[in-house]
């Protein structure tokens, strides 16, 4: 299944959260009055989130690729697979054969449902069945 059929709440990127509505001003203007005293108060105890953030960016080492062969492997262009002896990629499984005398015969309940008769009783109460 494709990510365009499946619900927003499924997808990685999370919900993006559009602009703040308030009832009237005065709520709008406490909520800016809160989130001031917030930022100031993550200053003041030294958790500005910005520089946390580029602090932790720039301290990962920088990834670096190569195409070359690792060390400790040779460069081997063809590896043989082992050899088990048989003709084909895979053995087959024997065909399955009935070989018994179980079974009396098969009805037919409604329709196309055949199902198999293994005793006299079951075929007398197949014959019965109302249809």
């Amino acid at each position: 299944m494709t990510m365009h059929l499946m619900h927003p709440a499924l997808s990685m990127g999370g919900k993006k959260k559009g602009k703040i509505k308030f009832r009237n001003a005065e709520e709008a203007r406490k909520h800016r009055e809160l989130e001031s005293d917030w930022h100031d108060l993550q200053k003041r105890w030294g958790v500005d989130a910005e520089d946390k953030k580029r602090k932790r960016a720039m301290a990962a080492e920088p990834l670096v690729y190569s195409l070359n062969t690792p060390i400790g492997r040779s460069n081997t262009h063809n590896i043989k697979s082992l050899d088990t002896g048989h003709s084909g990629p895979v053995s087959s499984k024997p065909a399955p054969k009935y070989t018994g005398s179980e079974i009396l015969g098969i009805t037919i309940l409604h329709k196309s449902c055949l199902q198999p008769v293994f005793n006299q009783q079951a075929a007398v109460d197949a014959a019965n069945m109302r249809r």
